[in-house]
């Protein structure tokens, strides 16, 4: 690929002034350096409200397919990034993160850093890792596939009214775990393992651990604990006949579909990972430690390992 050739896509909403500067100056860096920034079309909309240039920059899917993104560059917090991870899907292009918001897990750096970050990513000095993503299809009472998606986090299947208990019955690789009435059911990656996987009481999971967690949510059962399974594992939450009130699937927060009773939500790995552009090899405990503020004070360094040292 020549430079000539080379679309970067840049995701950014335009809600926020420091978020508007950063799109200018990231914008202007690219073609400064001969690469082809891409918006998205909701993005240059909004953009071109605050920089009339924007306006003249090709949109996504218009101008250039998603298959000629090379990377895209995500000015955001871990939503926008999520966000991003949509927008690329149909392609190879794998994501960077530079955070604006407040704990921005998956972005890879701060935007104190964001000209570095610019300035290596048009170098492509980054490598890039691929996470597990979910694909998701939920079915009808007669066994008819009537909805299909994927995700990145996690897919949720919950209540859909408040003052109502959704009935489930969990069916882990063709067989029956468990029933109970619950708020709902989240399944998560280990990149989402951090989010509302997280906030629910389930574990997190280093991202080079492949697994899937499952993670009830105000379970009415003795035996409603969170679950970890293998990678090719078949999840599948059947929403009972006798619920009284209809279920909600989401998808990272951004797609849902209702469950009547008896739809069936089977969710297994995707076929496709998402790729992440990562241009720090720091450890996942770092990042833990930095985005939770995590108490680490006494800490008297790692072990030095002699010869014959079993400790």
């Amino acid at each position: 690929m020549s430079d000539a050739e080379r679309h970067i896509l840049v995701v950014a909403h335009a809600r926020r002034d420091d978020t508007v500067d950063a799109a200018q100056r990231v914008i202007s860096a690219l073609q400064a350096a001969g690469a082809h920034p891409v918006l998205a079309t909701d993005d240059r909309d909004e953009l071109s409200i605050y920089l009339p240039e924007c306006a003249d920059l090709p949109a996504l899917d218009i101008d250039v397919p998603v298959t000629d993104i090379e990377l895209a560059i995500v000015l955001g917090g871990d939503g926008t990034i999520l966000r991003a991870a949509e927008l690329v899907r149909g392609g190879s292009a794998p994501i960077l993160g530079i955070n604006m918001g407040h704990v921005g897990f998956l972005a890879e750096s701060e935007r104190d850093d964001m000209d570095e970050a610019v300035a290596r990513a048009v170098a492509r000095d980054y490598r890039v890792e691929e996470r597990l993503a979910l694909a998701v299809r939920v079915k009808d009472a007669a066994g008819s596939v009537i909805y299909e998606t994927w995700a990145l986090n996690e897919a949720t299947v919950e209540k859909a009214s408040r003052e109502r208990m959704l009935e489930v019955v969990i069916e882990i690789d063709g067989r029956p775990l468990s029933s109970f009435g619950c708020d709902g059911v989240v399944v998560a990656t280990p990149t989402g393992s951090t989010a509302y996987n997280f906030s629910a009481g389930g574990p997190v999971i280093w991202p080079t651990v492949e697994a899937i967690a499952v993670v009830p949510l105000s379970a009415h059962a003795l035996f409603a604990k969170p679950l970890v399974v293998g990678p090719e594992a078949a999840v599948a939450i059947e929403v009972l006949a006798r619920t009284d009130g209809t279920g909600i699937l989401w998808a990272d927060g951004r797609r849902s579909h209702d469950l009547p009773p008896g739809a069936r939500v089977v969710v297994r790995r995707s076929s496709r990972a998402v790729r992440l552009a990562r241009l720090h090899p720091s450890a996942f405990t770092e990042r833990l430690v930095q985005k939770f503020h995590l108490p680490v004070a006494g800490w008297r360094g790692p072990d030095q390992l002699t010869t014959g040292s079993t400790s």
